[in-house]
């Protein structure tokens, strides 16, 4: 869809939010913890470009003047780097964000002229952003003067990723309703010369699982957290090139399981995950000064932060009973149950 740039942006890109984070979708994924403080988590606020007055002399280093105020350059560089970054680099013609400059010096005067800057709602808003920009400036302070280090980031590294060392298996399986069904496979298994083609043969043919049956029953490589405790405890206890013996049951039915190979996890190299574990450090890094903060300040809260629970109503004496209340009236008695019984759906094997 080919983006417009609209008449007037005021009301659009100059009044909302922007995120700039752009994920890598080509980085390996790396289990680090994603919870954030409420305002470390928060979106920067865009810029909002307002043309600065000027005088005369100025006038060399301004795109327009509206009514003898000049709109200086750095605004519409401000604006372009602006509409570029919300855009996704896309630009714009230069005549249509200077117009968008002007809109928004005349806007600028007529609300002067209104007086509207001296009204109690816009003095309000006014304190608000300037709280919001305060408390943003100050983190971006603390960042700049408290980078993550290459340092952190290693050892980060070598607690959390490349400490990590489990092992991968890959696997086959055939899922059958009953124990019997099962051990019958297993005995077919245990006739063949050639228990792996066969068991392939078997999978492709009865097991339940739709997508493993179109592959003779391949899980591909999998770590045992992956896969629900009775399945991966049967995996883990077979060699190599082994199958069950007994059938293996789970919450979707009865497995038989060939183990075909296994072998060490390996860790994503560091220039792979920095990406991932640098943002993480600075959370904790930003998370530990708000605690601090927190912790030297002297804080109440004035209001209850848990709702209170309505009262119980007042039980209302019942009425005696009398024969016609006890009588079945006709829309009961030909009433049938609303609940209907459904038989329970399968899962598929958890991967």
């Amino acid at each position: 869809m080919k983006l417009k740039l609209l008449p007037l942006l005021v009301a659009g890109l100059a009044l909302t939010g922007c995120d700039s984070t752009q994920t890598n979708t080509n980085t390996p994924a790396v289990a680090v913890p994603t919870e954030a403080p409420a305002a470390a988590a928060a979106a920067p606020v865009a810029k909002t470009v307002v043309p600065a007055a000027s005088n005369a002399n100025d006038k060399a280093d301004a795109v327009a003047v509206v009514n003898g105020q000049y709109i200086p350059k750095a605004a519409l560089e401000e604006l372009e780097k602006e509409i570029e970054m919300r855009s996704h680099g896309q630009k714009f013609p230069k005549e249509k964000l200077v117009d968008e400059l002007i809109q928004r010096e005349l806007l600028i005067q007529d609300a002067t002229q209104k007086h509207l800057d001296q009204t109690p709602e816009f003095i309000a808003r006014l304190t608000d952003a300037k709280k919001a920009l305060l408390s943003q400036s100050d983190l971006q302070n603390f960042i700049a003067s408290n980078p993550v280090t290459d340092a952190e980031v290693k050892a980060e590294y070598d607690a959390k990723v490349a400490a990590e060392k489990g092992i991968e298996y890959k696997a086959r399986h055939i899922l059958v309703k009953t124990a019997d069904e099962a051990k019958k496979l297993i005995a077919d298994l245990d006739k063949s010369k050639d228990s792996a083609a066969e068991f392939t043969k078997l999978a492709n043919k009865v097991s339940l699982d739709g997508k493993e049956a179109q592959n003779g029953g391949d899980l591909g490589w999998f770590l045992a957290a992956q896969m629900v405790a009775p399945f991966s405890d049967a995996v883990a206890a077979l060699e190599n090139g082994k199958y069950t013996k007994t059938p293996v049951q789970t919450q979707f039915g009865f497995h038989v399981i060939l183990r075909e190979d296994s072998r060490a996890q390996t860790p994503p190299p560091l220039d792979a995950v920095k990406d991932q574990l640098t943002p993480y450090l600075q959370r904790q890094k930003i998370e530990t000064m708000l605690k601090g903060l927190r912790t030297a300040a002297k804080v109440e809260v004035l209001i209850p932060l848990t709702e209170e629970k309505p009262a119980a109503p007042t039980p209302v004496a019942a009425e005696p009973a009398t024969i016609e209340s006890v009588q079945p009236t006709e829309e009961a008695a030909v009433a049938e149950p609303a609940a209907a019984k459904e038989a329970p759906v399968a899962a598929e094997p958890a991967k």
